[in-house]
């Protein structure tokens, strides 16, 4: 196993929660596995899987160093990748993340653990398909799994079945594509005319939906500025609807302490805004990351709007919990490793949840993965894809490969071209 840190310097600066970040350190991860090499790429996004008021770089360095320290003690699969996964994810990877945390003097959450095993989990999955000469997704069935997935669940509803029971049955080579509209992009090209950026992409979100005929917005919001965050939905809402946008997304970033500031929210739009309520698809994790620790009822925020988990949904356990609660969808994403985003997707779609495929700014092979599963689960709508907006030039080299995949045109990807055994790299 190797792994090692590609530097990606963001062409313009991005809001997680309380801070703003303008550069990530992709994870690239190769696995000897199967007699073969699988590769994997994860974004170490510290802000997102570790807010603190520790350093950003004392953050970093450690998520860096605890991909070394897995490098060094993950063991290699001896059966199929679900299987192998499963170990980590029911309390291996747990263990490892104790031990670090003991060496150094560290308090590392599990969500940045699992972002760190992430790449190694991926290169696990795509050595195996690459092993069979089969794309990995033709793979997920009783022919090639040791296990069903009663066995990962301890549920017998489960019995007999395998993930690809849970793929949609015409995988589509196109998906519509998903714009993040930052807290602190600009929405007007007459609010950049003072930016010194000149690398010919666009500065507002006017001219992005110009330029690639976007259809789908997720907003950024404080979660802590109820007026704030109307009024952005507001602004937002009414330029998606000028450029024949049909659906929105609002992300609360975690900081909402209770359901009634979401509410109000909502409500006022539907009163005032009911073009923009109507095209706003779902509501995205407003409540604290650590779902065990706060066990909000949910249920009148879900009743309004679909209401997704997707920071809180380490596993599909913490999803069994969420639905409990009141939550009835999820946003899955490789970044928490491919084992488990295909487990929690089969267990939230058996359980009637609705799903989304968010990414993690994910450029160059990370982006593979990540739209390959929101096209064979099956989505809400489309898929997530905001690197072209933050470091497009990362991705050239692939874009040779695959251009409709990094390219965004008409308000979709082409994800045709990945058609080789593994991922299709």
């Amino acid at each position: 196993m190797s792994i090692e840190f590609i530097p990606v310097k963001m062409r313009l600066p991005l809001k997680f929660g309380a801070e703003t970040i303008d550069s990530i350190q992709i994870a690239h991860a190769e696995v000897n596995a199967y007699d073969t090499v699988g590769r994997g790429e994860t974004p170490l996004s510290v802000a997102w899987a570790w807010p603190s008021t520790l350093s950003f770089g004392v953050r970093e360095k450690a998520m860096c160093d605890f991909c070394g320290f897995l490098e060094q003690n993950i063991v290699s699969p001896g059966n199929d990748p679900m299987t192998w996964g499963k170990f980590y994810l029911d309390g291996g990877l747990q263990h490892l993340l104790n031990e670090f945390n003991r060496q150094k003097n560290s308090k590392m959450p599990y969500l940045a653990a699992l972002i760190c095993f992430s790449p190694f989990d991926i290169s696990v999955h795509d050595a195996w398909g690459k092993a069979n000469g089969l794309p990995v997704y033709k793979m997920y069935n009783k022919n090639f799994l040791e296990h069903d997935l009663a066995w990962f669940f301890n549920d017998e509803r489960f019995a007999g079945k395998y993930p690809e029971d849970y793929f949609v049955k015409d995988v589509s080579s196109v998906l519509p594509v998903w714009h993040l509209v930052g807290g602190k992009d600009f929405l007007f090209e007459t609010e950049a005319v003072n930016t010194p950026l000149h690398d010919g992409y666009p500065l507002s979100l006017e001219k992005w939906l110009e330029r690639d005929g976007l259809r789908c917005l997720k907003i950024k919001l404080t979660g802590s500025d109820a007026a704030w965050d109307y009024e952005r939905t507001v602004k937002v809402g009414k330029l998606a609807l000028q450029h024949g946008c049909n659906a929105l997304s609002t992300d609360f970033n975690c900081l909402v302490k209770a359901p009634e500031y979401v509410n109000a929210i909502l409500d006022k739009l539907r009163q005032n805004e009911p073009e923009i309520y109507d095209i706003l698809l779902y509501v995205e994790q407003p409540f604290p990351y650590e779902l065990e620790e706060n066990q909000i009822d949910v249920h009148s925020c879900s009743a309004r709007k679909p209401l997704f988990l997707d920071e809180s949904a380490h596993d599909w356990r913490l999803v069994k919990l969420g639905r409990e609660l009141g939550w009835n969808g999820v946003a899955l994403k490789v970044c928490k490793t491919q084992t488990g985003a295909l487990l929690s997707g089969c267990w939230a779609k058996e359980y009637g949840m609705q799903l989304m495929v968010q990414d993690l700014t994910n450029p160059m092979l990370a982006t593979i993965p990540h739209a390959l599963l929101a096209a064979h689960i099956g989505t809400i709508m489309g898929v997530e894809c905001n690197a072209p907006q933050f470091y497009p030039q990362a991705s050239q080299e692939y874009e040779k490969c695959h251009p409709g995949l990094y390219e965004r045109r008409n308000g979709i990807i082409d994800i045709s071209t990945l058609t080789g055994s593994g991922f299709g790299y």
